[in-house]
């Protein structure tokens, strides 16, 4: 009996899927000569060096899918950069791949409608041992669409989500970003991936494939908040170190620089929070997002940064000390309402609450400073 063929996997979401050959080419031998030449002086011998390429296509699954992520050979990530790679989602409507074309003759090869596959063209298999590898794939496949509004899939309803975390200096770069720690010594600060690229179009390229409705994206920018007292707290950006800045784009926010800014406060040797996100890398993550066509959000946060210890007046009980990183929500006037001496229903609120939230106009420093003096309360005035 003739062997069965391998059976074609079914996905739904997110999976590793090794690929399965359908297509290759005979290994092509790439020679390249050096030395041979002892004119002028010593003679050297010549030294050839081979290497080897193929090309190949390999399933994946049922198609549709929405994209691929990660790619693996033998076991360890690889960029899909560093591949000629062509997807195919397995549609009903794709059509032969032109490279396969080439080599079988137009008319000659199928189109493998239904099915997800890859071409690789030129693969160098030197660094696998002149072999081909074992190579795996990140698969995304949402659930198929439903005539049924209330059992459509999640993937399918999903029309904005919020970028965060909001910290990071670098995190909204779409520019690879590198640290200067003295002579000769870089620290990548945006790229922590096998991929080559910056970490935002990696998690963009996962967003598209994995949440193909999504139009809109608030973008979450955080600065930092030292006071749960109105009339006391400033909000400003802060640095996670100021040691080292990235000389291709160093960090500024509002106009202010590494050198001038505060750091985040630190807990055992490291930050609590990562750094306010440079202007440089919002505008460059602006201008990614709209790229693909999404609409973006300018979403501004606080952050609190009160560490364990601290000796701030507590708004709410009276007592020294105000709770430890506490909730942003938590800000209120100079003595919380129902305490006695808040100002709450009288003009000094007014005035906290107004200095605090300002008015309409350009930002002319990176500090939203604190609210004036809170002024005497008239007499009459009553809480609310």
């Amino acid at each position: 009996m003739p062997p069965k063929a391998p059976p074609i996997p079914r996905l739904h979401g997110a999976a590793r899927i090794g690929g399965q050959v359908i297509w290759a080419t005979r290994f092509r031998e790439h020679v390249a000569e050096t030395g041979g030449s002892g004119k002028g002086g010593a003679p050297r011998p010549a030294v050839r060096e081979y290497r080897y390429t193929v090309s190949l296509a390999l399933a994946l699954c049922e198609g549709e899918i929405a994209g691929i992520g990660r790619i693996w050979a033998d076991g360890a990530e690889i960029a899909r950069d560093s591949l000629q790679l062509s997807l195919y989602r397995g549609t009903m409507d794709q059509l032969p791949d032109p490279h396969i074309e080439a080599v079988e003759g137009a008319g000659n090869v199928p189109a493998f409608r239904g099915i997800a596959y890859v071409v690789i063209e030129d693969l160098d298999i030197t660094r696998f041992g002149n072999r081909i590898p074992h190579l795996s794939f990140e698969v995304f496949r949402p659930a198929p669409r439903s005539s049924d509004a209330s059992a459509e899939d999640l993937a399918h309803l999903l029309r904005g989500v919020c970028l965060i975390p909001g910290t990071g200096e670098y995190a909204l770069a779409t520019t690879p970003v590198e640290l200067s720690r003295g002579f000769g010594r870089r620290e990548p600060a945006n790229v922590s991936t096998d991929q080559g690229k910056a970490d935002l179009l990696v998690s963009l390229d996962r967003l598209q494939a994995e949440l193909p409705a999504v139009r809109s994206v608030n973008l979450v920018v955080c600065w930092f908040g030292d006071d749960l007292r109105m009339d006391r707290c400033t909000i400003r950006p802060k640095v996670e170190q100021r040691e080292a800045d990235a000389p291709a784009m160093p960090w500024r926010v509002s106009g202010l620089s590494r050198a001038a800014a505060q750091e985040v406060p630190r807990q055992d040797g490291r930050p609590v929070y990562g750094g306010t996100p440079t202007d440089q890398s919002v505008i460059e993550a602006i201008r990614a997002l709209r790229a693909r066509g999404y609409r973006v959000v300018f979403y501004p946060f606080i952050l609190m940064d009160q560490m364990p210890g601290n000796t701030l007046p507590d708004p709410y009980t009276g007592g020294i000390g105000q709770p430890a990183l506490p909730w942003r929500g938590r800000i209120t006037l100079s003595v919380a309402p129902g305490r006695p001496g808040s100002p709450d229903g009288t003009a000094a609120a007014e005035a906290e609450v107004a200095a605090f939230f300002g008015g309409p106009g350009p930002i002319t420093s990176p500090v939203m400073r604190r609210a004036s003096p809170m002024p005497a309360p008239r007499t009459g005035d009553s809480a609310a």
